[in-house]
Order: structure tokens, then C-alpha cells, then sequence
């Protein structure tokens, strides 16, 4: 029998996958990236890349997952014995994450406290590179930043006390408790964003159809990147979470639930976001495609000069706002520990306990790097090129594998419709088989021409060696480490699944 744990509902299961995919990129990326790519007609891209990458790998991992019962290295390694390396590629890809990302985190958490009284002044940019990051030069360490490294230990408590207690007691419970008080909370800003002076100004700008774009292929691209980032695909995330399903679940339903409530959050967010910076604007008295920003300076900078703008309750919707970023950022974080904690538990068999302080407390350990006066620099770069080199092209790595290499796309649509409602057919197997690797591919390349051309943000070559190129290369290395270690007797072998829980 199967002594694997389980989900205690399909419910959590679900809220898990959401938690998963909805992160700190829906709110600062997603924005941003629309709006940069058409605005509005962006939305016809955006909802053909869903169709035809999104929901399609969600379902190809869900059903990976399920099918050989394992984390991302187990199951790729009882499809087939040489895939093993991909599965541990993936989870090496998911330890260089939550080192730096459990720091955003931080980041979050102490601009709560900030929020109460607008620590960060007015110059809000000053404040955070400045006064709370202190950030050095490109390759410089530094000292540790006290005001980051505080929170940070708070965010690895909540992660591996979390961890520490399993999928039902721990990582199902988590979830329950921080969705839905993400979906309130964000509501009540968006809500408060909308009904701002200057707020349909900021729609209009977001919404507006530049129909011109629609026939660029940067634009098309621009909309796979989204979908595939925001999903957590290719991180090894959703083989092992779905890997804790009972026998009987409804894979492709639990597909489309979590890739439309994903992409409902982005739109969400898009309307708060872009309601917000249409108030900015209409304060300062400039068009809104001047206040526009993304990523980090979006959140930490853009964000508090708008809280300071606010009528009234300043700090009370600014806490808000950062408490949705830590829930979003958490709920992330938790997932992505998971996938490496898993993968040791299986290969090594250790106690639970064991692995998570093993895997996660090492990821802790390192992330103390991002939280040094060089933080800032050492996380751009690294995120760049595990997003770009890592992420993307484990990815596209994984489809021709599965889909044209091992030939299991036939086998795995067999067994995704014989625990679904809604069947997978030919439009699943053409847009895993044709449709994705052609847009990955020419992303890849795309990638690989802009940073041979161009050093990313201007850093140094030197810096980006070792900090970008060496990380990303670095990952694919221990994939093939790992999967030299032997499994124990008997660990390939398929265990028969329990029933039904409900």
C-alpha cells in the first residue's frame, strides 16, 4: 500500500495550486507587462497563450504527478529512468528561488511596519535603495542589513514551522487560512483604488486596445512569458503537489480551475494597480504613462508615494497592501521549499523533519546573501537568469522530453480522461507537442541573443558571470549530481494508490 500523504480535500488541494501560482509577479509583473504590450488587445494573446500552454502543461504536471505518485525527480524517474535529471534540474531551479525570494518577503513584512506611519518620506526611491536596502555596488557584499535580515528569519519560521507540519496539518491549512485573506484583503484595495480621483483616467490607460501591437511577435511572446512565469510551471511545484492527490480527482477540472483563478487575481490586480497609478497621475498632473513602473520599484516605491498621496487612512490601507504582498509572497515560498524537501525525502529517506531542515534550512542559510547591503543586485541578477535560463528553458526542455523524446503524451492524456470530466484530445497533445516548444524556442533564443548583444541592466560581465550565467548553468550541474545517487531497492516501483478522500 502507499504510505504517500494526502491532500484532506480537493478543496485544498485547489487552494495550494492557487496559492502556488498566484505570487508576487501577479501583482507587479502582470500590470505592467500588459500594459506594455497593447493594453487591452494584450488580452487576446494573454487568453490564447492560457488556452494553449497554460491549462495544457498545468494538466501534462498534474497528471505527471499523479500518475507515478512523486516528486518531481520520483516521477520523471518512473516515466522514465533517464528523466530523472530534469525532475532534479527543476527542484535545483526552485532552491535558487526561495533563497531570494523569501527576501522579497521580508521586504513586505517590514514595509507593513513602514505603512503605519510612511517611514519611507517622500522620496520613497531614496528610502528603499537608500536608507532600508543600503544597497553597495554591483559584487560587493557588505554587512548584513539588520532591517531585512529581522523579517527574513520571521518568514523561514512561518515557511518550515509550516513544512514541518505536512501537506493536510501544514501546507492545506496554510493555504485555507491565507487565500481567501489575500482575495478579501486585495478586494477591499482595489475596491478603495477604483472610487480614487484620476482612477478611470489609470483604466482607460490600462484597458485601451493598441491594436497596432497585436501583430508583433514580441507582444505574443510577451504573453506566453506571463502565462508560464505566473503559472509555476517547470518548477517542479505542480508534479509534487499533485503528487499528494487521492486516486479519484479531477485533473483536467483541477487544471482550469487553477489557471483562470490565476489569471483572475492578474486581472484584479491590473484593475488596482493601474487605478492607483491613474490617481498618482492625476495628483502630480502628468499622463499616466509616466507614473507606469513594474517589479520591485512598482511595490516598494511606487506603491508608498501613492499610500502618502491617499486621502485618509494612509497607513491603514497601506498595510494592506503589503500584507497581500507577504500572504501572496508566503503562500509562493511554501510551495517552492516543498519541491526540494520533497525530492530529498523521497531519494535519501529521511524523516519529513529531517528533510525540511536540511533543504529548507540550507536554502535559509543562503539567502542571508540577499540580505546583505549587496542584496539588491546579487537578486536582479540572479532572478533574471534562473527566470530566463532556468525556469523558461527547463520548460521547454520538459515538452520536447515528454512530448517527443519519451512519446508519453498519448499515455498521459489516457490517464488525465479516465479521472476527468472534461476530456483532453488533439488540441492538447498539438499545443504541448507543436505549439509550445515553438514559442519556448523562440524565446530561448531571443533570450540568448539580447544578453550576448547587451549585458542585463548594465551590470558588469564579471558580475553577471557569477552571479547570473554561473547560477542558471549551475542548476542544470546538480540535476545530473543527483540523479548519479542510486535509489533505494524497491523506490521505482509504482505503490498502489488509496482511495478516495473526501
Amino acid at each position: 500500500m502507499e504510505n504517500r500523504p494526502q491532500w484532506g480535500t480537493r478543496a485544498g488541494f485547489i487552494l495550494a495550486a492557487i496559492g502556488s501560482a498566484v505570487g508576487l509577479g501577479n501583482i507587479w509583473r502582470f500590470p505592467a507587462t500588459a500594459y506594455d504590450n497593447g493594453g487591452g488587445a494584450f488580452f487576446i494573446p494573454y487568453l490564447f497563450a492560457l488556452i494553449t500552454a497554460g491549462i495544457p502543461l498545468l494538466i501534462m504536471e498534474f497528471t505527471i504527478g499523479h500518475k507515478y505518485r512523486g516528486s518531481a525527480p520520483l516521477s520523471f524517474a518512473r516515466m522514465n529512468k533517464k528523466a530523472e535529471w530534469l525532475g532534479w534540474w527543476q527542484v535545483a531551479i526552485s532552491f535558487v528561488i526561495a533563497t531570494y525570494y523569501a527576501v522579497i518577503i521580508a521586504w513586505a513584512l517590514s514595509y507593513t511596519i513602514f505603512s503605519l506611519n510612511q517611514k519611507w518620506g517622500n522620496d520613497t526611491v531614496g528610502f528603499l535603495v537608500g536608507d532600508y536596502l543600503q544597497v553597495a555596488d554591483p559584487g560587493v557584499f557588505g554587512g548584513i542589513v539588520p532591517g531585512v535580515f529581522i523579517p527574513l528569519v520571521i518568514v523561514w519560521i512561518i515557511t518550515l514551522g509550516v513544512l514541518v507540519k505536512g501537506i493536510k496539518k501544514g501546507i492545506e491549512v496554510a493555504n485555507r487560512i491565507m487565500i481567501p485573506a489575500l482575495v478579501i484583503l486585495f478586494l477591499i484595495i482595489v475596491i478603495r483604488a477604483v472610487t480614487l480621483d484620476g482612477a478611470a483616467a489609470g483604466l482607460d490607460a490600462f484597458f485601451k486596445p493598441d491594436w497596432s501591437q497585436i501583430a508583433s511577435p514580441k507582444v505574443w511572446v510577451a504573453a506566453y512569458g506571463q502565462i508560464f512565469f505566473s503559472l509555476s510551471i517547470a518548477f517542479a511545484i505542480m508534479v509534487t503537489y499533485s503528487s499528494y492527490l487521492p486516486k479519484k480527482t479531477d485533473i483536467t477540472n483541477n487544471a482550469f480551475i487553477t489557471g483562470l483563478a490565476n489569471s483572475s487575481v492578474e486581472l484584479l490586480a491590473g484593475i488596482g494597480v493601474f487605478a492607483a497609478l491613474g490617481f498618482m497621475a492625476a495628483n502630480a498632473g502628468v499622463p499616466v504613462d509616466e507614473v507606469v513602473k513594474g517589479g520591485v520599484l512598482l511595490a516598494f516605491a511606487v506603491f508608498p508615494e501613492i499610500i502618502n498621496q491617499f486621502p485618509a487612512f494612509n497607513g491603514f490601507f497601506g498595510s494592506l497592501f503589503f500584507i497581500c504582498l507577504t500572504l501572496a509572497g508566503l503562500s509562493s515560498l511554501i510551495s517552492i521549499v516543498e519541491t526540494f524537501v520533497s525530492g530529498v525525502e523521497d531519494k535519501f529517506k529521511v524523516s519529513r523533519t529531517k528533510s525540511v531542515m536540511i533543504g529548507g534550512g540550507l536554502a535559509a542559510i543562503i539567502s542571508i546573501l540577499f540580505a546583505t547591503k549587496g542584496g539588491l543586485n546579487f537578486l536582479d541578477a540572479a532572478d533574471y537568469f534562473i527566470n530566463q535560463f532556468g525556469v523558461a528553458l527547463a520548460g521547454l526542455v520538459e515538452v520536447i522530453i515528454v512530448a517527443w523524446v519519451f512519446k508519453e503524451l498519448k499515455n498521459l492524456q489516457a490517464h488525465a480522461n479516465s479521472m476527468s470530466d472534461i476530456q483532453v484530445g488533439t488540441w492538447w497533445r498539438i499545443s504541448l507537442g507543436i505549439i509550445t516548444p515553438i514559442v519556448l524556442g523562440y524565446m530561448m533564443i531571443q533570450n540568448i541573443i539580447t544578453n550576448i548583444k547587451d549585458n542585463y541592466e548594465g551590470y558588469p560581465t564579471s558580475f553577471l558571470l557569477y552571479s547570473g550565467w554561473a547560477v542558471a548553468v549551475a542548476a542544470i550541474i546538480i540535476g545530473f549530481i543527483f540523479a548519479a545517487f542510486k535509489w533505494q531497492k524497491g523506490s521505482l516501483t509504482l505503490p498502489e494508490q488509496k482511495g478516495v478522500s473526501k
